[in-house]
């Protein structure tokens, strides 16, 4: 009477809905590496890497605490490169007479799973994914009947219903939000924390052999690698920001700077979004550290909001809105996705290091992405489903439930408004003041005109001109939009054609 558990990618954690109270004695946990998932966009080889490792050393750790596991690699010539074919064998192998899964954590693998009840002759229990804070349900209510689905307002239920940094009814401080405290240029420091690296271990190694004569066209690279690839290495890593570089990070969160891919961040989220670490334990450990006034208050909150607050809501926006939401362009914009964002190899010193540091380590932090690489793409016009499959290919933490509605709508815009209530464009002034990428560039932030104008100037003001129909209406647009107004009608044509002139050359 065997019951067996599939375990997905993306599942990585002892405390799943499928395995709760189960007899481990009478079950097999299945976890395959498959074609299907490994190739559906083309992931950086160190994304891969992490995956696939952190897998196999989840399928030990299991084995350790008595689960049988039934696991099957990508190389293994039976392999039939579905996830569905594998289970159909582990069916065959095991004799099972019910299947139990967590549900799925993005449409196209739910639809897999709803076809499982159909393919084969045993039950098939789909349980819910207990390791969020909101149900689908608990979003569906809280978004019903509302005009704008705003963050701010979601995040405020939550530190409701966990208690974190509330004194009482009220938000610890007097206030929910301290974003504004959070947006201090970073100056080079010798006492900077770096994350943790993990040497790879021979399980990794074999991994890391597999993926570069495999996946010999992806992009990224693997000499690097130094993730954490097991539950206690990743507490490690977790440790490690919460002594060293938590009190800082509320200040220079949005802060950028030449060869530093990680100031202050915690570059705990591949841990978080593949099951490793449990993300409200994290948050309460926040609060505890700002509770003992080891951290200040603008660092828990903001480092909380991220999870409690950002990281829930855009999983309830995927949910939602429906598998259609990838198909959304309110900018109608066409232009393909420059080949520089592959390569790193371009004149404009904020691109080559964001992409440049993406390239290296299947990283960058949410600022670089937001505004340096998102922001180029929304004022160039580029085509948003484009954008979300190379933000879903580059990064180890991309899974589409999360990456997806921080791209189309938060970075490209282009659900209208759903999300964000404005279009994060920007010139070159923003990424001067935010960052030391400027003052190492080719390109004259300060200029708009000629050869050696920062690209971001004249862009921002083609962006502006060229979807004003749809932006102008919008309040907090209102100041650009008078800006634009200012300017005489000769600078206006000069602008833009020096927007055409340098989106003709683009590739």
């Amino acid at each position: 009477m065997t019951i067996l558990i599939p375990v997905l990618g993306d599942q990585l954690s002892h405390d799943l809905s499928a395995l709760a109270e189960q007899d481990k004695a009478g079950c097999i946990v299945l976890m395959v590496e498959v074609d299907e998932e490994t190739s559906y966009v083309g992931h950086h080889r160190a994304k891969l890497v992490y995956i696939l490792s952190a897998m196999r050393h989840h399928a030990e750790d299991l084995r350790a605490s008595g689960w049988q596991v039934d696991y099957v690699r990508l190389d293994d010539p039976a392999n039939s490169g579905s996830f569905t074919g594998e289970l159909a064998r582990a069916v065959e192998r095991s004799g099972a007479v019910e299947i139990r899964v967590t549900e799925a954590g993005e449409w196209r693998v739910k639809a897999m799973l709803d076809n499982w009840a159909d393919r084969f002759a045993i039950p098939v229990t789909i349980l819910p994914d207990t390791r969020f804070l909101a149900s689908h349900a608990e979003f569906e209510n809280w978004a019903l009947g509302r005009r704008q689905l705003r963050m701010e307002y979601f995040y405020r239920e939550m530190r409701h219903k966990t208690g974190l940094l509330m004194d009482g009814d009220k938000p610890e401080g007097g206030q929910w939000n301290f974003d504004a405290e959070n947006r201090k240029p970073a100056k080079r420091d010798l006492t900077m924390p770096k994350p943790l690296h993990f040497a790879p271990d021979g399980m990794t190694r074999e991994v890391i052999e597999m993926v570069e004569s495999r996946f010999t066209d992806n992009v990224g690279r693997t000499e690097k690698f130094g993730f954490a690839v097991t539950r206690a290495d990743a507490l490690e890593q977790q440790a490690h920001f919460l002594d060293h570089a938590l009190p800082q990070f509320g200040d220079y969160q949005d802060a950028m700077l030449t060869g530093e891919p990680f100031l202050w961040h915690s570059i705990l989220s591949p841990y978080i979004n593949s099951g490793l670490l449990d993300p409200l334990a994290l948050c309460r450990e926040v609060e505890a550290r700002y509770r003992k006034r080891k951290v200040p208050l603008n660092a828990a909150e903001g480092f909380i909001r991220q999870i409690i607050g950002w990281r829930e809501y855009v999983r309830g926006i995927y949910w939602w809105t429906g598998p259609d939401y990838v198909r959304r362009n309110e900018l109608k914009a066409k232009r393909n996705l420059p080949s520089f964002y592959w390569t790193g190899e371009t004149d404009m010193h904020c691109m080559s290091q964001a992409i440049g540091q993406t390239i290296e380590y299947a990283y960058a932090h949410h600022i670089q992405r937001l505004m340096i690489t998102g922001n180029f793409a929304l004022i160039a016009g580029v085509d948003p489903r484009q954008v979300h499959e190379w933000y879903l290919a580059v990064y180890a933490d991309a899974y589409e439930w999360v990456e997806l509605p921080n791209t189309l709508g938060m970075s490209q815009f282009a659900d209208g408004g759903l999300l964000g209530s404005k279009p994060y464009a920007a010139s070159g002034a923003y990424i001067n003041r935010m960052s030391d990428y400027c003052g190492k560039c080719r390109f004259d932030v300060k200029q708009r005109l000629g050869p050696d104008a920062c690209p971001f100037n004249a862009l921002y003001w083609d962006f502006m001109a060229r979807n004003e129909p749809k932006l102008r209406a919008n309040p907090r647009m209102a100041m650009p939009y008078k800006n634009w107004d200012r300017m005489t009608e000769g600078d206006k044509i000069a602008l833009r054609g020096q927007a055409r002139q340098f989106l003709e050359r683009l590739d």
